[in-house]
């Protein structure tokens, strides 16, 4: 059969070949979420693709705007949900950025460990999954284990798993337990051996590479047109990282490695992400054996909940704790635009001030909403089942789709 050049685009008028149209999603376990790929195939190739978003649209920006800054981190877990905190301290660091606060050495490590937690699992579920649209289960039940491990590090340093919440404006609630810390170091130690393991399974696994090599594949220039950022651009071979590039929370206080692909196919997309994990290793491993001294928030009572013990005797401390639940308290004018490096590439807000006690306009950039633009490009010409491999590697995570 003629594999078609990816980027014509042929319209079933064109030949007297019979063409079927494929509904992939929006209710479908390969899509991994709520969106839908209208696909053209002639048989098993993929002559033309639409995609449709919108399917859970929930306008997170618009309740944002009609919410206190402090009851808007609820909203950001919900959108790559696979690595919250990152999301909940990208809030933070953005509000901090309005405000003008300039948080401690304690506060940023401990800001890297939870991020890099973050990271890790987010990883550790887009390759699992990977794997397991090639046909291999094994890897993702392995994997699982650890990513429980890191859910239970969350639940002892805020009582939340999934959607976290974690951090404040300001610092965090508490100072890591000895329980966290203790967990931690236990899956510090066991981590590595798990990723060498997985690495085994399916890094020069034959199955495997013949399955993801040239599949999905996006060159550089590409990638950059669409606005890649994260693994799937340093994959196309551009060493682009936030962390590094603008660096916040003190990263530039640490070395580490940018892994870049050369072929930008589902093959390096996966290999990214595996070096990444390692170079999250490194970081947390780092920031916990010189965790500075200090304490885990700034003084700042208007902004920073107080005590609970404080606001049961004190009057001070029951007033501010009063505004700041209600919403009371009013930010300073201003615009800004902050962004971290999220398990997915840069996520960005981009935050209105007009002095009041709620945003006058906010926009989240959504690596996944940039990515799934490129999709129907990277998959034409290709077959069914490679693309279903190349939405895995892409880590397109549906509540980052629709904000």
């Amino acid at each position: 059969m003629e594999i078609i050049d990816p980027h014509i685009i042929i319209q079933p008028e064109d030949t007297d070949k019979v063409y079927t149209t494929l509904n992939l999603g929006p209710t479908h376990p390969a899509t991994h979420g709520i969106f839908q790929n209208i696909l053209t195939m002639d048989g098993e190739i993929i002559i033309d693709a639409e995609q449709t978003v919108g399917y859970i649209h929930r306008a997170f920006e618009k309740i944002a705007e009609h919410r206190p800054y402090y009851q808007i981190k609820p909203l950001t877990d919900r959108m790559n949900y696979c690595s919250s905190p990152i999301n909940n301290l990208g809030w933070d660091l953005t509000v901090e950025k309005l405000l003008g606060i300039k948080t401690t050495k304690k506060i940023d490590y401990m800001r890297i460990i939870i991020m890099e937690l973050a990271r890790i699992s987010d990883h550790l579920i887009c390759n699992s999954v990977i794997g397991v649209d090639s046909g291999a289960l094994t890897g993702f039940t392995y994997v699982f284990q650890e990513r429980e491990a890191i859910y239970e590090i969350y639940e002892e340093m805020c009582g939340a798993r999934l959607t976290t919440n974690l951090g404040r404006i300001g610092g965090f609630e508490r100072d890591f337990s000895p329980a966290a810390i203790t967990k931690l170091r236990d899956l510090l130690k066991r981590l590595p051996n798990v990723l060498r393991e997985f690495e085994k399974l399916l890094s020069r696994n034959r199955i495997f590479m013949d399955r993801t090599i040239h599949v999905g594949g996006i060159s550089a220039e590409r990638a950059l047109n669409y606005g890649f950022t994260g693994p799937n651009l340093r994959a196309a071979g551009v060493d682009y990282d936030v962390r590094v590039m603008n660096p916040y929370s003190s990263y530039n206080d640490f070395d580490f490695i940018i892994p870049t692909g050369t072929q930008g196919d589902t093959y390096d997309r996966f290999c990214v992400r595996e070096e990444e994990m390692w170079q999250s290793i490194k970081l947390i491993t780092n920031a916990l054996e010189n965790m500075p001294e200090g304490s885990w928030h700034v003084d700042i009572p208007g902004i920073f909940l107080p005590p609970k013990e404080k606001v049961y005797s004190s009057m001070e401390a029951l007033i501010y704790h009063f505004k700041i639940v209600m919403g009371e308290i009013g930010m300073p004018a201003g615009e800004v635009y902050n962004a971290v490096e999220g398990g997915n590439g840069e996520l960005g807000f981009y935050l209105v001030s007009d002095g009041g006690r709620t945003p006058y306009r906010l926009h989240f950039r959504r690596p996944s909403f940039i990515y799934y633009q490129a999709f129907p490009e990277m998959i034409k010409g290709s077959v069914l089942s490679d693309a279903i491999l190349t939405m895995s590697s892409m880590n397109i995570i549906a509540g980052e789709l629709d904000a």
